[in-house]
């Protein structure tokens, strides 16, 4: 397995928010924690992010302990900051508090140079009716699939 060849989806952001805009940005991470990320052994799905003295930081990512680590290993579910351009935070923040979006990371991956990246999405969150819509044209597309 090559280095760009792993990928985690955040499905249950593109479930529970309409997301609009999407940025990448790098991660600060520990030895351990990207090694942890290489075996793929990260969890997006209660992840979200915020703004912190013109910093964004990501929450709740969880990135489990490094198996062969010793001592020094790190917290699976430490803050996390994230690595943007002055301008782009200001963009995601005007964003955020104009229109009152959230930030979701909807991926995480390793990029061909071996630096874990992480796709941010701006998004409203959605309705329960907006959920349930999404369920029945799931249903209606894999229903034409199979008949195909």
């Amino acid at each position: 397995m090559k280095k760009s060849d792993i990928l985690i989806k955040n499905r249950k952001a593109f479930f529970n928010y309409q997301i609009t805009d999407k940025y990448i940005a790098g991660i600060m991470l520990l030895g351990t924690e990207i090694k942890s990320i290489r075996e793929s052994a990260v969890n997006l799905s209660n992840s979200f992010c915020s703004i912190e003295n013109d910093n964004i930081i990501v929450k709740g990512m969880q990135i489990s302990e490094y198996l062969h680590g010793n001592i020094n290993n790190h917290d699976p579910v430490r803050d996390r900051k994230l690595l943007l351009n002055k301008k782009e935070i200001r963009q995601i923040k005007k964003k955020v508090f104009e229109k009152k979006l959230s930030i979701i990371p909807t991926k995480l991956f390793v990029n061909k140079r071996g630096f874990a990246k992480v796709e941010l999405g701006l998004g409203k969150g959605k309705k329960e009716y907006d959920k349930r819509e999404t369920i029945k044209k799931r249903d209606s597309d894999r229903k034409i699939r199979d008949t195909l």
